[in-house]
């Protein structure tokens, strides 16, 4: 750049020895050039005796030439004063207004937003921003380059430095993965302690469940037993066993020589000749009489259509068709028949005429010879 001082008024002096080289139609060199050879010049022309030869690279050598070096200088010269007297004669010229298209003034940018000349506009013009935020885009945008990447809210607390925002920025985010991490770990933990109580939960309402269900089976067998005995009771009351004093002496299905049909048939009960028989049960007289190997024999029929057998018997009391009621004395006990001793020998039909154990009927009578 050219220095602003102005123009020399005096012209420069001439060069002695450029005037005299030029004169005398040959150059000379500058001041200083040769020391105390100023004015001698001979021609040198180098041979192969007078120049060494080069190794490496080929040099070339560069000829000095005083007119060179002094048209050199006197062009620096003359660019200086053209220079300074033109900057000189630039200062003195009145300043040119230059108008711009609309298209373009348009386009151009607001003073506010220009990087370090926001700050200069004042909040109290017309054109300043009403709201903070709108306050905070324009200070960001009138800073300088290190608020660059400043969000709005981040200007509005107060943040100048790109790089502290963006630390902030980081160690936010940070923490937020931190909290989300322990809420998922809490969650995760509140889920896994839910699941657990559930199933402690559900542990305990099937082993209450399985109690009450015991417990409830327990009192449905302990109600169905006992109203088995109280039904059992009510038929014993019209139910009644065929002797008051006894002994058994042979069971139904004993095998033996002395049967038949080669074992017993029926139930023996042994008592003395004459002991009244009693009716088990209500019916009606089917038959009373001799009855060969039974001896005399008495057959009761009861409401439901099964028989009892009275055999052996020493006499009769009753007659076919006659109604009877429990504990009705129907004869007495004897030894006629096929008989070792007196004893009634007792047998029970079902409906159908099929021979069944008389224990077990009179069991489930509610009686237990």
């Amino acid at each position: 750049m050219a220095s602003n001082e102005p123009a020399l008024d005096t012209p420069m002096p001439p060069f002695p020895k450029l005037s005299a080289a030029i004169e005398q139609g040959r150059p000379q060199p500058l001041y200083g050039d040769v020391p105390g050879e100023t004015e001698s010049w001979e021609e040198w022309d180098p041979t192969e005796e007078s120049v060494r030869p080069v190794r490496g690279r080929h040099r070339v050598a560069k000829q000095r030439g005083g007119l060179a070096r002094s048209s050199t200088v006197l062009g620096v010269g003359v660019i200086a004063a053209v220079g300074a007297g033109g900057m000189a004669t630039a200062q003195t010229k009145p300043p040119v207004s230059i108008s711009l298209p609309d298209s373009i003034s348009e386009s151009l940018p607001d003073l506010g937003s220009l990087p370090g000349v926001g700050e200069l506009v004042s909040h109290d013009s017309p054109d300043a921003p009403k709201t903070a935020a709108a306050r905070a885009d324009q200070k960001i945008a009138a800073s300088p380059l290190t608020m660059t990447g400043l969000s709005t809210s981040e200007a509005e607390a107060g943040a100048t430095d790109a790089g502290e925002a963006l630390r902030a920025r980081i160690l936010q985010q940070a923490e937020q993965q931190k909290a989300g991490a322990i809420a998922e770990a809490k969650a995760a933990a509140q889920k896994a302690a839910a699941e657990k109580a559930a199933a402690e939960a559900k542990a305990k309402q099937d082993a209450a469940a399985a109690k009450a269900a015991a417990e409830k089976k327990a009192a449905e067998e302990a109600a169905a037993k006992k109203a088995e005995e109280e039904r059992l009771a009510k038929l014993a009351a019209s139910y009644s066993l065929p002797v008051g004093s006894y002994t058994i002496t042979s069971t139904f299905g004993e095998a033996g020589s002395m049967w038949s049909s080669g074992h017993h048939t029926g139930l023996d009960f042994a008592s003395p000749t004459g002991t009244p028989l009693k009716a088990i049960h209500s019916g009606t007289i089917k038959s009373a009489g001799w009855a060969g190997a039974y001896g005399y024999r008495t057959v009761i029929t009861l409401d439901d259509g099964s028989e009892l057998w009275y055999c052996h018997q020493s006499s009769l009391a009753v007659s076919v068709g006659q109604k009877v009621s429990t504990g009705d004395v129907i004869g007495r006990v004897g030894a006629t028949g096929n008989v070792t001793g007196p004893h009634l020998h007792l047998e029970v039909h079902t409906p159908s005429g099929t021979g069944i154990d008389p224990m077990t009927w009179l069991q489930s009578k509610g009686l237990n010879p």
